[in-house]
């Protein structure tokens, strides 16, 4: 399962991230996307409702639940139906709960030293964050240089119109945020998903 949806992440090549603290919002955004052909996303854990909007999208499509620091998040995230965990820090407690739980943890780490350690943990797939700050698809390239067995997604205010360029770098999938769905109609975040697919194939 973990292995998977890893390789349907590394098919998309992109991964929307929705973060609101407006469960209807959340679940009218997610469908948006949902409806433009993507199969996997992101709703992060703002508050303790939104676990009611993971449970809905769950029916739809494959939910990564993210923002999870907590073991009891975690436990939450997965009994709304969650089939992904993702975290802005790598810890040992959720490495060790998606492994009981089998199901795919997503660890946040900055530094080539943070990524290295999450890869000899076993994790599938290493977040790095916030990319923007840290050099954008530059930083990538760097990183990959010396480590290129890392599976790699960079996110932290990632435009669409730069997606390309990440993956050219190295990248397996890109987290992006706002720039999917913000100021946007239903029908435009639906566009914006249909035109990111076909740009990626």
């Amino acid at each position: 399962m973990t292995e998977n949806l890893i390789k349907l992440l590394a098919e998309e090549k992109v991964l929307p991230i929705i973060r609101s603290k407006d469960t209807k919002e959340v679940i009218n955004i997610a469908n948006a996307l949902i409806k433009g052909g993507i199969k996997v996303l992101e709703i992060n854990v703002e508050n303790p409702t939104i676990y009611k909007a993971i449970e809905e999208i769950s029916k739809s499509a494959y939910v990564c639940a993210g923002g999870i620091i907590t073991s009891i998040q975690a436990e939450a995230a997965i009994t709304s139906g969650a089939k992904i965990l993702s975290s802005p820090i790598f810890s040992m407690n959720l490495v060790k709960l998606s492994k009981d739980k089998q199901i795919p943890f997503i660890a946040g780490t900055s530094t080539a030293n943070e990524a290295y350690s999450a890869w000899k943990a076993r994790i599938p797939l290493i977040k790095i964050y916030p990319i923007s700050a840290m050099g954008g698809s530059m930083y990538i390239e760097d990183l990959l240089r010396p480590m290129p067995f890392l599976n790699i997604m960079p996110l932290g205010n990632v435009k669409l119109s730069q997606v390309k360029s990440y993956i050219t770098a190295g990248a397996k999938v890109v987290g992006v945020g706002r720039d999917f769905y913000e100021g946007l109609s239903e029908s435009e975040i639906t566009d914006r998903a249909q035109k990111i697919l076909r740009e990626l194939k």
